[in-house]
């Protein structure tokens, strides 16, 4: 009997393979791949994160290669106190793939992206983890009991650069189909430009130089809904938050879980 389970596990993969995944995926956790909306299709993405927080994010496609989004975040929207927004105005993402994929190369998209990750800190003018700016990703996917697709990127922050840290940062990340209706996603991002803070102060370094280890559980439940679970920073990277007394730092605890929705539709 003990036999027969994993024998049944793997038919079942082969059978409900996610060739007829609803949607590409755009991103993986936070990091970008060479996916754009193919053109007419808009989606509609809430992120539900931190204390209550939430970042809403509206994408549509303008043609094949080219999509366009933005989004707007809030802080403290489900619970007690204030709700205050990370920003005055929204932030955008755009993207355009400039090569398609062929059985030889990769797919390419360059793309400008200013939305971070975490709370926004008006005094330090960047979010708890910085936003991609201006990025090159490269893509390519196999048929490997479902779709087993890698993305690597560079990327340069031009946005958040009041900390002086203007380094160019890489990334890379894998999403592997299970079947037809789920995918485990994997990425990690460098963070070389990502490992100081200025305070009013002092300079204080605010990253551990892990970079950022990310994994998540992507669900199909629809042709239109996708649900994700994502668990971030396991390697607790921020090391402590802002404080003048550098010999006893305060605590951080950076590892976090979020939930992603996200619904696709055709105009």
């Amino acid at each position: 009997m003990k036999k027969i389970i994993p024998i049944i596990f793997l038919f079942c993969s082969f059978v409900y393979l996610q060739d007829e995944q609803p949607f590409p995926p755009l991103d993986l956790i936070s990091i970008p791949t060479a996916g754009t909306l193919p053109k007419g299709m808009y989606a509609f993405e809430t992120l539900l994160h931190g204390e209550g927080n939430i970042l809403p994010e509206f994408l549509i496609g303008i043609t094949n290669n080219f999509s366009i989004g933005f989004s707007f975040g809030l802080q403290g929207f489900v619970g007690t106190g204030d709700i205050k927004k990370n920003k005055s105005a929204p932030e955008i993402n755009i993207k355009y793939r400039i090569y398609e994929e062929t059985e030889t190369f990769p797919a390419l998209t360059i793309g400008f992206d200013t939305q971070g990750r975490g709370l926004y800190n008006k005094i330090n003018e960047r979010y708890d983890q910085k936003a991609m700016g201006l990025y090159l990703v490269a893509s390519r996917n196999w048929s490997f009991l479902g779709n087993l697709g890698f993305h690597f990127g560079i990327n340069k922050n031009i946005i958040e650069s009041k900390d002086g840290d203007e380094d160019i940062n890489l990334f890379f990340g894998i999403d592997k189909e299970i079947n037809r209706s789920f995918s485990i996603l994997a990425e990690f991002n460098f963070a070389r430009n990502d490992d100081k803070l200025l305070d009013s102060n002092n300079e204080i370094s605010l990253r551990d130089d892990k970079g950022f280890l990310n994994l998540g559980l992507r669900w199909s439940a629809t042709e239109n809904i996708l649900l994700e679970l994502n668990f971030n920073d396991n390697l607790k990277n921020i090391k402590y938050l802002n404080n003048h007394d550098i010999q006893n730092p305060t605590t951080f605890k950076s590892r976090n879980r979020e939930l992603k929705v996200m619904y696709v539709e055709q105009f």
